[in-house]
């Protein structure tokens, strides 16, 4: 009480002097700087209190807050639930065993994602601060992961701006009554052009190309224009032009933080689920879905056995979940103090493995379709992955639907929103993560970013955005959230930890989650390591290619080791001195919180 009424309003900043540190637990509401110990102990028959008063620095809260908790809850789910949950999750699942897929899946879940998923989350919280001054308050010498985690989501962006773009495209292209992608009477098509839909006795050969295919590579792309890497040719000026307009919207949606990214996210999350229930429905209505359906979730148990099939649960449901890319740090870092974050990684993990599962009978159902157009077997017409099967396979269904513009225009939609509530949190993981080193570089960001994305926009630009998907992203994130886990299980400690959940929650996680922290989800990412063959279309990447490509992976992940040796140069004393302070976090602002009605040290 005393503290109460010497203390002035919220919004002022002054010196004063506190006697106990007071048991309440407050809202993160102010920040305070401490000269001296807080907990020390008083005399023996006053132990409560300490002898001399503590000066205390009080000052304004002056983080952005989300404006409500739905606001936060969709940017989460936004940026969880994106086009691999569309595309990878399906295809993932037919080819590893259909059903049977679901246990390695929703084990790997449990045991790996979602610790790492809540994890994320809580430092996030706790330490209100991005990727990269996160770690001065966890363990200072692993402070280049930040950095590492910055370039990645950079990637990521890089690739997520380039599918919007295209998707853009086509959004455009469905303006018409009959969709460009439906016939081979096109100035693009070529003499390999087969339409087989409402035609009897098509013969489809190995040299036989869709319309939908011959229209995403000759009309979109325009690859066969370009040689490969080597020869990425001119700028697609019309792609360009959609990749403007998609950064005016991320530019505007970001412009004021989390104030307005978090209203948009009311359209950009939840759009998409309207348009999945919508095709899932007019789907299940087509001739041949159940083909497709009991393609998807025939279980073949044997598959079990394989150990692949193992590590392909793990990377799906990590990169599904994205623990490691920044997002979720920056994300919960404008969360409130208490705000329990254990109900958002569950509520919102469980949002995001639905989603996939139900986006396997929207895929399959039209699959089947396709499947008895053709007359062929289901897994003849789903060799197609990743964005072959968003900008081939799906189309081509489509365009031959009744109401094929309409059901176009909302697939599309529904790509754009996906795409960009991905890159929101990209973005947005970068932004936090820099200002919070108080650099001002907001508009210069975005225009720097937005004319290196012009290179990807190139007739060859296709091959440019594979090179980055499987080299820039894939194994260094893993390895660097392995890091990270092992940064915060390991030399932060769990129990320190565990304490800045208490702290937060009122209660400390259980034993469950202890354990996942400190082996089983180092161990997760440690299988979730698998690199397939690096091809596109009929293009085989040359040998120094791949050697770009391991340089594009070296590029994030090298700042780790170089900032390791920097704050060993540069931090005084002797070796041994150097590590005890490199390796000790500091226990500043972030750690501790004041209400109304005193000051709380948190252990």
């Amino acid at each position: 009480l005393i503290l109460k009424l010497l203390l002035p309003p919220v919004g002022k900043s002054t010196t004063a002097f506190a006697k106990s540190p007071g048991p309440a637990k407050m809202p993160h509401q102010e920040q305070v700087m401490v000269h001296g110990n807080l907990c020390a102990p008083g005399p023996p028959n006053n132990a409560g209190y300490n002898s001399n008063p503590v000066p205390v620095i009080i000052q304004t809260e002056s983080r952005d807050k989300w404006s409500k908790k739905m606001d936060f809850l969709l940017s989460v789910i936004g940026f969880a639930v994106d086009l691999g949950n569309v595309w990878r999750f399906p295809y993932i699942c037919y080819q590893n065993g259909g059903g049977a897929f679901l246990i390695p899946y929703v084990l790997m879940a449990v045991f790996g994602g979602v610790p790492l998923f809540y994890m994320e989350l809580a430092l996030g919280q706790f330490h209100r601060t991005g990727a990269i001054s996160i770690w001065k308050h966890i363990c200072p010498i692993f402070k280049g992961i930040g950095f590492a985690i910055c370039i990645i989501a950079l990637y990521v962006s890089f690739y997520y701006n380039t599918i919007i773009a295209w998707a853009l495209f086509y959004f455009y292209s469905s303006f018409s009554s009959t969709l460009p992608w439906t016939s081979c009477d096109n100035a693009w098509n070529t003499e390999n052009c087969t339409n087989y839909f409402g035609k009897d006795n098509v013969t489809w050969t190995n040299y036989s190309r869709s319309p939908a295919e011959e229209f995403y590579t000759r009309n979109v792309l325009a690859v066969h224009e370009s040689s490969g890497l080597g020869d990425v040719g001119y700028i697609r000026w019309q792609l360009m032009l959609c990749l403007f307009l998609i950064f005016t919207i991320v530019y505007f949606s970001l412009w004021k933080g989390v104030k307005t990214s978090g209203k948009v996210v009311w359209v950009t999350a939840t759009l998409p689920y309207v348009v999945l229930l919508i095709l899932m429905i007019r789907g299940a209505t087509l001739p041949g879905a159940w083909k497709g359906v009991v393609f998807y979730l025939n279980p073949k148990w044997e598959k079990l056995k394989e150990t692949s099939v193992w590590v392909d649960a793990a990377a799906q449901i990590f990169f599904s979940l994205g623990p490691g890319f920044g997002v979720l740090l920056a994300l919960s870092s404008y969360n409130p103090f208490n705000n329990n974050c254990y109900r958002d990684a569950i509520v919102t993990s469980l949002v995001n493995c639905l989603t996939s599962f139900v986006s396997g009978f929207v895929i399959f159902t039209v699959l089947g379709y396709m499947a008895e157009q053709r007359n062929v077997n289901v897994e003849d017409v789903a060799r197609d992955k990743g964005p072959s099967l968003l900008f081939i396979t799906y189309p081509e269904a489509i365009a031959n639907m009744v109401g094929s513009t309409f059901f176009a225009v909302i697939f599309f939609v529904m790509m754009i929103t996906l795409g960009l509530d991905s890159t929101f949190g990209g973005l947005e993981a970068i932004i936090t993560a820099v200002m919070d080193e108080q650099t001002k570089f907001g508009t210069l960001f975005n225009v720097t970013f937005f004319i290196n994305l012009l290179f990807l926009f190139c007739k060859g630009g296709a091959y440019v955005v594979k090179l980055l998907e499987e080299f820039g992203v894939g194994s260094p994130i893993i390895a660097i959230v392995f890091l990270e886990a092992t940064a915060v299980s390991w030399f932060y400690g769990i129990n320190r930890f565990s304490n800045d959940i208490k702290s937060m929650l009122g209660y400390t996680p259980g034993l469950f989650w202890k354990v996942c922290w400190v082996a089983i989800s180092p161990a997760f990412l440690a299988v979730s390591l698998n690199k397939d063959p690096l091809t596109l279309f009929d293009y085989e990447f040359p040998d120094w290619s791949i050697t770009v490509g391991y340089i594009i992976g070296a590029s994030s992940f090298m700042w780790i080791p170089i900032y390791m040796v920097y704050k060993l140069v540069w931090t005084p004393g002797s070796l041994k001195q150097r590590l005890a302070v490199c390796l000790r976090p500091e226990r500043t602002l972030p750690d501790i919180h004041t209400d109304s009605m005193g000051l709380s040290p948190i252990p």
